[in-house]
């Protein structure tokens, strides 16, 4: 297995990240000319390519690859041996990203991902290269790795696709307004200057609304929560720092599939005193919570924060059982 790849590449991948930043910055804050890409909102995945077949793999190292069977062909049709590239796995429907899609396949039957892959097939956007004919180029700077990243998608066809990238502070600023109706999350910054380092050198600014946060218990029954409760990392500590809007049944119903009981100590108690929850809840006197084992979800706030809590309610919009929980961190403006 990953036969003609540098061993220091094997899974689990440990790929670069970045930092969440307010706005994209002016000048030149990285090592070399600034470089700003698109944010795409799918899943983040290291594409091995060996002489012995090709792989995805998640930055949490699981294997994705039984789940994208149509974005391998391509790239085992498309991409040479001794290969390894850093993209984000994503899935287009109606003229925009479908999140949902991608996570219909993880819990998909092998029965049922023929069918979840006609109406939806994936894509592999990539933006950078690790390894090249065999060779490790993370200590290249960017601006060759780029260089040679954009030799190799030569003649790219879909489901495989070079993401966008430009010097130009002005166009990412026109990405970052406009392509979020498409489900673009944002806008990341990278030096020209950096090589590839397994851990947060890169910047990334999302729309001001879409935050991460650690969904840790629920009110109402696991099997149909009426809301949930999130938390963020305070001074060391998961604290609970709001709850959501009422859900919907189906709401809840979707949400339950995800909720399990919690494995070990939980950060939490039972039952917290209503102002806890601060000024958006409607519980007057304690509050008991069904604890659950915490996990990322997305929400949408208009942000007002009282330096320990959101002042309104949140819209939850999504689960991310790809993410780990410990990697949610507090968003800078929020200390």
């Amino acid at each position: 297995m990953f036969e003609g790849l540098p061993a220091a590449l094997h899974p689990p991948l440990d790929l670069a990240l970045a930092k969440a930043v307010e706005s994209i910055p002016r000048g030149d804050v990285l090592s070399g000319s600034s470089v700003f890409e698109m944010k795409f909102d799918g899943f983040r995945a290291g594409c091995l390519v060996g002489s012995d077949g090709a792989w995805l793999y998640s930055r949490q190292g699981k294997d994705l690859s039984r789940y994208f069977p149509d974005v391998l062909n391509s790239v085992r049709e498309q991409i040479p041996p001794g290969v390894v590239v850093d993209g984000e796995v994503v899935a287009w429907s109606g003229g925009r990203l479908n999140f949902e899609a991608l996570q219909m396949r993880l819990v998909s039957s092998r029965a049922a991902l023929p069918e979840l892959i006609r109406k939806s097939p994936a894509s592999l956007v990539v933006f950078d290269v690790l390894a090249v004919a065999g060779q490790d180029t993370r200590g290249l700077q960017f601006r060759d790795r780029r260089a040679l990243l954009e030799e190799l998608a030569r003649g790219w066809v879909p489901p495989l696709h070079l993401s966008p990238a430009t010097h130009d502070r002005a166009l990412a600023a026109t990405w970052f307004d406009e392509m979020t109706a498409t489900g673009v999350e944002g806008i990341v910054i990278k030096g020209e200057g950096q090589t590839y380092e397994p851990r947060r050198i890169w910047l990334k600014v999302k729309s001001r609304n879409a935050l991460d946060v650690v969904l840790a218990a629920v009110i109402g029954p696991m099997e149909q929560p009426r809301a949930a409760v999130v938390g963020l990392p305070v001074d060391g500590r998961l604290r609970i720092v709001g709850r959501s809007a009422p859900l919907t049944a189906r709401a809840g119903r979707d949400l339950a599939t995800y909720l399990r009981p919690p494995r070990g100590k939980h950060p939490w108690p039972q039952e917290i005193s209503d102002r806890v929850l601060d000024r958006f809840t409607k519980e007057s006197g304690p509050v008991s919570l069904t604890l659950v084992e915490p996990l990322v979800v997305e929400v949408s706030a208009d942000v007002a924060w009282s330096g320990r809590a959101f002042r309104h309610s949140v819209r939850l919009t999504r689960v991310r059982p790809e993410l780990p929980p410990v990697e949610v961190t507090l968003p800078e403006g929020f200390a």
